[in-house]
């Protein structure tokens, strides 16, 4: 028997879509959708996002680009939880892309980047060992990184400092990509971090998350 074969829905759990000022990376500062994804397997101590662990609500692709349309801006950075751990997440990132958006995606570099459509800006974290995921960092990752993309590192003590000066120089990521630090929030004094890098002369972008500074820890900001 003939017919024609239904494709399958694809479909994303999302915590939530929101609209706010881009707090880091390279287009801090413009008003920017967020799509934020629900799961993580990771458990970084600092995290500010928990919240996004679980629950959610399945939305299809079209029923996430649909939404994102309305707010009527140039900017989408899709984020989580982690959003490579869901499959249909490249899909999204790809149709994003292909509406003409600036897309951007924040992810944990804990999985592999490696198939994200090239149109699309990666910030990548590398986890400390302050974190208490320095063990998940999947440092394949970072040969797959081009001009277009940054990777972060939140500092959150002297030893998280001195291991990040060491992972650059391991890997030279400041030499192909931008390499941001941040100061934990709320945990290490962000004067501080500033003067390190200075002494040290070292070829990273210091970085304040700007929505804390206008909104604090409130959700959806």
């Amino acid at each position: 028997m003939g017919g024609d074969t239904e494709t399958p829905v694809q479909d994303l759990r999302v915590s939530e879509i929101f609209l706010s000022l881009q707090g880091e990376a390279a287009t801090a500062g413009y008003p920017t959708v967020f799509v934020r994804l629900t799961g993580c397997p990771l458990r970084c101590h600092y995290c500010d996002t928990s919240y996004a662990f679980s629950g959610g609500l399945m939305m299809t692709l079209g029923e996430i680009v649909e939404q994102v349309v309305g707010f009527n801006v140039a900017h989408v950075c899709v984020t989580g939880g982690e959003p490579m751990a869901q499959k249909n997440t490249l899909s999204l990132l790809a149709q994003l892309c292909d509406r003409g958006f600036s897309v951007s995606l924040e992810t944990s570099g804990a999985l592999d980047i490696s198939q994200i459509d090239e149109r699309v800006q990666r910030v990548m974290d590398l986890k400390t060992p302050r974190s208490g995921e320095v063990a998940r960092n999947h440092y394949e990752n970072i040969k797959y990184l081009t001009q277009n993309d940054q990777v972060k590192i939140v500092i959150c003590d002297r030893d998280d400092y001195e291991w990040a000066r060491t992972i650059n120089d391991r890997y030279q990521i400041s030499d192909h990509c931008e390499l941001l630090f941040s100061p934990s929030y709320g945990e290490m004094d962000a004067a501080t971090l500033a003067d390190w890098i200075l002494e040290d002369r070292l070829p990273v972008r210091f970085q304040i998350q700007l929505h804390k500074i206008l909104w604090g820890d409130e959700p959806g900001r």
